[in-house]
Order: C-alpha cells, then sequence, then structure tokens
C-alpha cells in the first residue's frame, strides 16, 4: 500500500506540479575570440507547443525582458495542427531580437502514442513512428519574416553589436534528415563560430568540432525527462551519452555543447521528474588566451526558477 501510495504522488507531482515548473538556467561558457565583448544567448527548445498551454505561453514571452543578444531555437516546436499562431504568440518580442533556428521531428509530424519501453530499445530495433504532418512551412515562412535565420543546411555570417557571428546548421539528425557535407568546411573566422541541430548525435557534433565551431546547440533529449536523483537521465533518446543529457559539456579538446532539456513534453507523455521544464540563458565569455590562467572545463552555471 505505501508502495502504491508513493508511486501515485511521484506520478501525480511529475504530471501535475513539475512539468509547468518553468525554470530559467544560466550558464557562462568561455567560447568568444579573446577581446571580444560577451554575448547573451537564449536558447529554447522543445516547447512541443499545444494551443491549451496558456501558462507556458505566458512564461515564455515573459522571457522576451531579459533581451539577449541572440535566441537560439532548436526545434520541436509543434504538437499540434494549430499550434503556430500559439508558438509566434509565446515567442512574441523575442523574435524581434536577432535568432536563428534549425526544426526538430516534431515541427514535421504530429506526435502519436507510443510505448514509453521503446526508448530503453536499441536504437537499431526500433520502429519509427511518424504522425500526421504538422505546418512546419507557415512556422518557417514566420519566423523569416521576422527575420530569424534558417540554418538548415546553410552557413551563416552576421554581426551583433558590431561582432561578427559565424553559424551553420542541420536539418533533424533524429530522422536522419542531416546532410553535414553541404555545410563541410572549417569555420568561417569570427568572434563566435556556432553549429546548430536538433538532436546532438556524435556523428554531428565531431564534423562540428573537427571544423572548428566554438559552441554547438542542441536539444531533443528532454535532459532525460525522467531522471533518478543521485543518477541522472535513464535514456537521451539519441546515441548521446546520457551525462550528457542536459546543460554544458565539453566536445573534444576546443568545443563546447550545450543540449537544453526543453520546454515541453510529448501530449502522450506528459510528466518530468528531477527535470523542470528550461530555457537557458548563456553568457558567452572570451576563451582564456594561453598566457593566462587555466580554467575549468565546468561552466560557472546557476539555475533561477521563474513560475
Amino acid at each position: 500500500m505505501g508502495t502504491v501510495a508513493l508511486g501515485a504522488a511521484t506520478l501525480g507531482y511529475a504530471v501535475g506540479i513539475e512539468r509547468r515548473h518553468w525554470t530559467l538556467r544560466q550558464a557562462e561558457l568561455p567560447v568568444l575570440a579573446p577581446g571580444a565583448r560577451p554575448l547573451r544567448v537564449l536558447h529554447i527548445s522543445d516547447l512541443h507547443m499545444m494551443p491549451s498551454q496558456k501558462s507556458k505561453q505566458r512564461w515564455v514571452a515573459a522571457l522576451g525582458e531579459l533581451e539577449p543578444d541572440l535566441v537560439v531555437n532548436t526545434g520541436d516546436n509543434l504538437a499540434h495542427p494549430q499550434a503556430v499562431p500559439y508558438v509566434l504568440r509565446a515567442l512574441g518580442s523575442l523574435l524581434e531580437r536577432p535568432g536563428v533556428f534549425v526544426f526538430g521531428s516534431n515541427d514535421y509530424y504530429a506526435p502519436k502514442p507510443k510505448n514509453p519501453a521503446r526508448y530503453l530499445m536499441p536504437r537499431g530495433k526500433k520502429k519509427r513512428i511518424h504522425g500526421n504532418h504538422l505546418p512546419w512551412r507557415d512556422l518557417r515562412a514566420a519566423f523569416v519574416e521576422h527575420g530569424w535565420l534558417d540554418l538548415t543546411h546553410v552557413r551563416r555570417t552576421f554581426d551583433i553589436d558590431g561582432q561578427r557571428i559565424f553559424a551553420a546548421g542541420l536539418d533533424d539528425p533524429h530522422l536522419r534528415r542531416d546532410r553535414y557535407n553541404q555545410i563541410a568546411g572549417p569555420a568561417d573566422p569570427a568572434v563566435l563560430r556556432i553549429g546548430v541541430t536538433h538532436s546532438p548525435e556524435p556523428r554531428v557534433l565531431d564534423p562540428f568540432a573537427a571544423d572548428g565551431y566554438d559552441l554547438v546547440l542542441a536539444g531533443h533529449t528532454h535532459g532525460g525527462q525522467l531522471r533518478i536523483p543521485g543518477i541522472g537521465a535513464l535514456v537521451t533518446n539519441c546515441e548521446l551519452d546520457r551525462s550528457r543529457a542536459r546543460g554544458a559539456s565539453r566536445w573534444g579538446a576546443h568545443m563546447w555543447l550545450h543540449v537544453s532539456a526543453g520546454l515541453g513534453t510529448s501530449p502522450y507523455a506528459p510528466a518530468r521528474f528531477a527535470c523542470p521544464p528550461e530555457a537557458t540563458l548563456l553568457t558567452l565569455v572570451p576563451r582564456p588566451t594561453p598566457g593566462e590562467r587555466h580554467q575549468e572545463d565546468t561552466p560557472r552555471k546557476a539555475r533561477s526558477d521563474i513560475r
């Protein structure tokens, strides 16, 4: 009886409370060229927006008050065929800031009910399950109309406050739509060289690192979505190791990786435990020069819970 009661209480918390505990995480990463001015990057991912999710829409809209220098959206914005106007309403004033984006599987296809046990199966044994097509073209058109740059298989150079930024991105590796050969080659010289992808598959992170990118941003993992305190994520739903399911880590000798735990869930698995929905404000600062004191590989970080 006690075990059943504990399980019911845990499930009630995961479904009724934590999945709406909107959280702003903050971290400082040393990725800019020496002498550059700090940049504030807001990383948003995995909204999985439904028209009825008013609390999420209000919270995301309030992120505009942060006035980031750059917004990076790493996909999975939609969870309903009528969600596009609600995503745009939520992003609100953020669409007036410089922004870049790529799409994920749940921009292209609606979610479908799935057996949760399939996430524990080896990836090669999983049968791909797609829902109905979603209006991703409408969402893309709206993002581009507001001035955000679509990084899908393109290399872009742009300025932010007089500082040159180089960026490139991929279509969703989770759907094997990525074509790295279309953006391959050394990253152009810039204050910041940034790669953007939805799913942080090692097969795409390795070439980003080899081509000299400073930072890659990704989502998809939901941070594991259900984490066990002291153990962490049980799955990542990709080939990335579980220790990197959310947050910042080093990838190779010179590149940083940041994986967002995202702001949503599938409507068929509406639960989070020890992994609240999040957006991340990254403060990017210059890398230490060879003559400076060596910095630790762990980024400075903090968490702010904002309801």
